[in-house]
C-alpha cells in the first residue's frame, strides 16, 4: 500500500539507518520542514541524478526521519535526518503546497540466505571506516558498526567515496549478498 509523503528531491543518497545532515534554506523546504515537525517528522528524500531533475514514477528514495533541528536566525535550518525504509515513487500527487507530495511504495531486501563473505566484508568495513574516522573528524569516532550485514552495507555505502550513481544502485539493490560482494570489491580496490 502506498505511503503519502512530502518529497525533497536532492542529488544525494540517504541510506536506511544512516544519519545525514542537511541545510534547509529554500522557502518551500522551510515550509515542508515546519509541516513535518508539526506532523510525523518524516519526508521522502528522493535520490536524483541531477539537481534540476523532475522526479517521476519509479524514482528512488528513502524515508527521512527528522532526528534534530537547529533553526538559524534568518529562518534557515540545519537538520539531521536518519534513513528509514527505501521506496520508489509511484506518483507525484496534485497539491496546493509549495513542495512536492507523492505516493511512494516502500520496499525491503528479498529474502535470502546469509551472504557468503559477510565476515570478510565486516573486517574490510571495520578497517575502511576506522581509517575514514581517523582522517575525517566529521565521521563520529563512536559510530557503532551494525551487527547485521544489511545495515552494515548501508553504513559502508554512505561513508564510502563512491559516485552518486553507484550509491543509487546500492540503494536500489534488494540483495544483501549483492551489496556485500560489490562493496567488498570496491573496498579491496581502495
Amino acid at each position: 500500500m502506498p505511503l503519502r509523503l512530502p518529497l525533497f528531491p536532492l542529488p544525494v543518497v540517504l541510506f536506511p539507518s544512516v544519519p545525514l545532515p542537511l541545510h534547509i534554506f529554500e522557502p518551500r523546504y522551510r515550509q515542508m520542514l515546519a509541516d513535518c515537525l508539526e506532523g510525523e517528522e518524516r519526508f521522502g528524500l528522493l535520490a536524483l541524478t541531477e539537481p534540476e531533475e523532475q522526479p517521476g514514477s519509479g524514482a528512488l528514495g528513502c524515508v527521512a526521519w527528522i532526528r534534530g533541528t537547529s533553526r538559524l536566525p534568518d529562518g534557515r535550518s540545519n537538520i539531521v535526518v536518519q534513513g528509514e525504509e527505501r521506496f520508489t515513487l509511484e506518483r507525484v500527487v496534485p497539491s496546493d503546497l509549495p513542495y512536492l507530495v507523492g505516493d511512494v511504495n516502500p520496499f525491503e531486501d528479498a529474502p535470502e540466505e546469509p551472504p557468503a563473505g559477510a565476515a570478510e566484508f565486516r573486517r574490510l568495513a571495520e578497517q575502511y571506516l576506522g581509517l575514514l574516522q581517523s582522517l575525517n573528524d566529521e565521521i563520529p569516532s563512536e559510530m557503532e558498526l551494525a551487527a547485521e550485514p544489511a545495515r552494515l552495507t548501508f553504513q559502508v555505502a554512505a561513508a564510502a567515496d563512491l559516485p552518486a550513481s553507484e550509491k543509487r544502485s546500492l540503494l536500489a539493490s534488494r540483495s544483501v549478498g549483492e551489496r556485500v560482494r560489490r562493496l567488498s570489491s570496491l573496498l579491496q580496490a581502495q
